[in-house]
C-alpha cells in the first residue's frame, strides 16, 4: 500500500513539524500525566491476548503504560516514542520494577524494526497523533506478523477529549493545511478505511475513567503544567487569550465531572478500541 501524498510541502517542512511534535510531546512532564490513565491501560490490556514469550510493540509508548503490563506478563516487549524524555522515564520505570523493556526513540512513522516482527502491536493514545496516518498505517501493518493482532485505542470525536479538542480549535491557530484532526482515528468509518490491508478490524466503544485528586479548576492547571500539547497552547496565547483558554477548558472539565466528592474530578472519556488482525 502506498500512502497518498498531503499537501504539506517540502521535506524540510515535514521535518520541521516533527521537530515542533517532538518538542510539544517533551515539554511538562507527561509521567504525571500518564499515571492517571494506569486504570484503563490495564483494562485495555486485559482485552487482549496476552502470554508468555509473545513479542509485543508499544508503539508511541510515551512512559510505558502498556509496555509494563505486558512485560508482567512475562512478553518479550519493545517500546517506541518521538519523545526523549518520555523514553528516559519508560526506561527508569521499567528498572524498578526489575522489568527488561528495550525501549527506542523513533519515529512511529518510520518504525526501526524489521517486517513482520510482533505478534501484537498496541497504541494507546499514541499513534494517533502522527501526522500522516497512511504512513502509521503502513508501519503497523508492516511489523505485525502474519496473523498478528494490532490493538488501537483512540480518542473519539464526540467523547469529552474531543470536546477538549474542539476548546482548543477555537482559541487557537488552524493546525498546518494537509495534516488531519488525530480525533479521525477515533472514526470508525475513517480508521477502517486506513487499516483496509488487516484481514479483520473490529471495532468497539469504550469508556476511560479519568480520575484526578483536583478541582476542575486545578485538573485544568495541572494539564497546563505537565501535559505538553496543553502547555504549549496556553505559550502560543497572549495573556488574555490565556485567560479565555482557562475559563473554557474550567467549563468543560466542571462540565464533565461525575465525581461526588468535593475537590476531585472524574470524566469519562471515550475512545475507540480497533482490533486489526493480519491476515
Amino acid at each position: 500500500m502506498t500512502p497518498p501524498s498531503i499537501p504539506l510541502g517540502t521535506g524540510d517542512e515535514m521535518a520541521a513539524l516533527k521537530a515542533r511534535q517532538k518538542a510539544t510531546w517533551e515539554a511538562g512532564d507527561f509521567g504525571e500525566i500518564a499515571r492517571y490513565s494506569v486504570p484503563s491501560a490495564e483494562e485495555f490490556m486485559a482485552r487482549l491476548p496476552l502470554r508468555p514469550g509473545l513479542r509485543v510493540l508499544d508503539a508511541a509508548c510515551g512512559t510505558g503504560n502498556l509496555a509494563v503490563i505486558a512485560a508482567r506478563g512475562g512478553a518479550i516487549v519493545h517500546g517506541l516514542d518521538l519523545a526523549s524524555n518520555l523514553v528516559v522515564q519508560a526506561r527508569a520505570r521499567a528498572a524498578d520494577e526489575g522489568l527488561f523493556i528495550e525501549y527506542t526513540e523513533g519515529d512511529a512513522e518510520a518504525m526501526p524494526y524489521p517486517n513482520a516482527s510482533f505478534d501484537l502491536v498496541v497504541s494507546m493514545y499514541g499513534v494517533m497523533f502522527a501526522p500522516r496516518p497512511e504512513v502509521v498505517a503502513e508501519e503497523l501493518f508492516r511489523v505485525t506478523k502474519p496473523g498478528g493482532l494490532v490493538a488501537l485505542a483512540n480518542w473519539t470525536p464526540e467523547g469529552f477529549i474531543g470536546q477538549m479538542f474542539e476548546v482548543f480549535k477555537a482559541h487557537l491557530p488552524p493546525p498546518p493545511t494537509g495534516v488531519p484532526s488525530p480525533l479521525l482515528w477515533g472514526d470508525e468509518s475513517a480508521t477502517r478505511a486506513r487499516l483496509q490491508e488487516f484481514s479483520e478490524v473490529r471495532c468497539a466503544r469504550r469508556v476511560a475513567r479519568l480520575r484526578y485528586p483536583f478541582s476542575p479548576a486545578e485538573t485544568v492547571e495541572f494539564f497546563r503544567n505537565y501535559y505538553g500539547p496543553t502547555r504549549r497552547a496556553f505559550e502560543m496565547l497572549p495573556p488574555s487569550g490565556q485567560a479565555a483558554l482557562r475559563r473554557a477548558m474550567e467549563e468543560l472539565q466542571a462540565a464533565g465531572n461525575v465525581s461526588p466528592a468535593p475537590g476531585q474530578t472524574e470524566v469519562h472519556a471515550e475512545y475507540l478500541e480497533v482490533l486489526a488482525r493480519k491476515g
